[in-house]
């Protein structure tokens, strides 16, 4: 960032007069691709990292070029980035007063690409994530996918609604020879759906999308997406979490395209004939024929870039895997805002570990189960981490981390704690953590190649009764002496090792030694009992019990 572009953002009166990253990706094996806003004049760099092994961090000052296209000038506009082969596909609006909403392709030796200007290809779209997912085991039909809201044509009513999509583009794209020079030409897009089904066919939606993750599978072609999204309704606020499947989004753009005869006419399928080859089809072994060689948009008659300029919605919108949320959560005091999720292996299946971050500072570790053919998933929160107000999770599965980044810095989270669950097979099974299973002497990282005897655990059911039965622990109980002023207030803490556990507490009393249950002493969201005024007949001997309702 130059001295000058400093003191031109602070006589535009801008309060973001810094150098905000907002790009930053693997290049190759020694450099990272970095980008920052550079006090509303965006700046891109090569940081040197070195080989592994070593400590080396240094920007490459012959690398560092004008940013614009490829980082947003507002840190707080919403933006997108993939690197591709050396090239960087972004969402943003590429110009100081946000006034140009695009799809841009730069780096690399080809021409640089970028959607029109045009209300039909982008309408005051917010992007949220950009991700290269192949098609094919052909390189040449790889597509970049993004995924965004926009103010929508096709809603009726004269404010346009909000909805979410998500759009595409070839990674070999090269634009028209005579119709769309240096634009796409193979751009489409469709809604993307995450709603609750209402009685007489009402639905509760949730339009906002806020995060996106690809869970990758052993498939590169098939990964799983996880959507954060959010109401926009003033009545109703929320927040839910859809997975989609790459089988159901490609057959929505392998249907019909949405049209529009006329601006009284109602939106429909397009029922003429479609040019080949298919607007939004690759140049590829597919598109390409003795008779008609297309091996680049360039080759693509003029008729079909005219289609696929005036046609880039699909009529067919996606719709979440079972046709409802994974997890829904409503009344919030908080805001969800990423989401990251790691499939573990677990003694009774695979389960999908949601890590949810919030506004707050808090991480949420969850798992929704699905029993049957029940519509509904049960939620089960794991864990509350306190980390900080959180702006990204990326994760690394191998040394079994979460990285949380936010403005102040970045926190490393372990996947799992299974130490924390207590010392007890109970304790242990009733967490129902699909990392952490009962070894016969603690609550350890669950590994699917140990010893079956030994291993003991139940996500689906909790049941400690089943699992337990031959493993003594049920009556070990943690001892400590509190020391307190007669006629003082006094607080007993107690913790309980499973999110889905509540606390009671006993006291024995003098006259006959039995434990009855205490209603008279205030309990505190900290799980502590209040002694307002300690006396040798209430405090001799109190019993915390952690109790956990079970249904089978």
């Amino acid at each position: 960032m130059l001295p000058c572009h400093l003191s031109l953002c602070s006589s535009l009166l801008q309060t973001e007069c810094a150098n905000y990253v907002r790009v930053l990706h693997p290049y190759n094996r020694t450099h990272l691709l970095a980008c920052g806003t550079g006090a509303f004049e965006p700046v891109c760099g090569f940081v040197n990292v070195g080989h592994r092994g070593e400590h080396m961090f240094a920007m490459e000052p012959a690398g560092v070029r004008n940013g614009r296209g490829k980082c947003p000038h507002d840190p707080n506009r919403p933006f997108a980035s993939t690197l591709v082969g050396g090239e960087l596909y972004s969402g943003l609006t590429a110009d100081f007063l946000g006034r140009d909403p695009v799809i841009f392709r730069s780096l690399g030796p080809r021409s640089a690409m970028r959607t029109e200007l045009d209300q039909r290809l982008l309408q005051d779209p917010k992007f949220v994530a950009a991700h290269l997912i192949p098609d094919t085991d052909d390189k040449d039909n790889n597509k970049v996918y993004f995924f965004f809201t926009e103010k929508a044509l096709e809603s009726e009513g004269k404010s346009r609604a909000v909805y979410s999509r998500i759009g595409r583009v070839c990674a070999n794209d090269a634009g028209g020879q005579r119709v769309l020079v240096n634009k796409w030409s193979t751009f489409i897009k469709t809604r993307l759906i995450c709603s609750v089904p209402g009685p007489e066919g009402i639905d509760t939606d949730f339009d906002d999308l806020v995060d996106v993750f690809l869970l990758r599978t052993k498939d590169e072609k098939n990964p799983e997406i996880y959507g954060i999204f959010s109401t926009i309704s003033n009545v109703f606020q929320g927040y839910a979490v859809c997975m989609y499947r790459m089988a159901d989004i490609r057959e929505a753009f392998n249907g019909a395209y949405a049209h529009k005869e006329g601006p009284d006419y109602q939106w429909t399928t397009y029922e003429g004939k479609v040019p080949y080859p298919r607007p939004g089809f690759c140049p590829s072994k597919i598109t390409t024929q003795p008779s008609r060689p297309y091996n680049s948009t360039k080759d693509y008659p003029d008729d079909v870039l005219h289609f696929a300029r005036s046609h880039p919605l699909m009529f067919q919108s996606v719709y979440p895997a079972n046709q409802h949320p994974v997890l829904i959560k409503t009344n919030l005091q908080y805001k969800m805002t990423h989401i990251v999720v790691d499939r573990v292996d677990a003694e009774d299946g695979q389960y999908d570990v949601m890590f949810i971050g919030t506004d707050t500072g808090v991480v949420l570790k969850v798992i929704a189960l699905r029993k049957g053919n029940a519509i509904k998933s049960e939620e089960v929160i794991l864990e509350e981490l306190q980390v900080f107000k959180v702006q990204c999770c990326p994760t690394s599965t191998l040394s079994q981390q979460l990285y949380v980044g936010s403005r102040v810095g970045v926190a490393q989270v372990k996947l799992h704690q299974c130490e924390t669950y207590g010392n007890a097979c109970a304790e242990c099974c009733l967490a129902r953590d699909p990392y952490c299973a009962w070894d016969g002497t603690s609550c350890t990282r669950y590994q699917p190649t140990g010893k079956r005897r030994f291993r003991r655990q139940d996500i689906w059911n909790g049941n400690p009764a089943h699992q337990c039965l031959d493993q003594n622990s049920f009556d070990s109980v943690e001892e400590r002496v509190v020391y307190g002023t007669e006629d003082n207030s006094t607080f007993l803490e107690c913790v309980p090792k499973s999110p889905q556990a509540t606390v009671r507490w006993f006291i024995q009393r003098a006259v006959d030694g039995m434990k009855d249950e205490c209603y008279v002493f205030r309990l505190n969201k900290t799980e502590q009992l209040h002694f307002r005024s300690a006396s040798l007949r209430s405090l001799p001997f109190s019993v915390c019990a952690e109790l956990e309702i079970q249904v089978y």
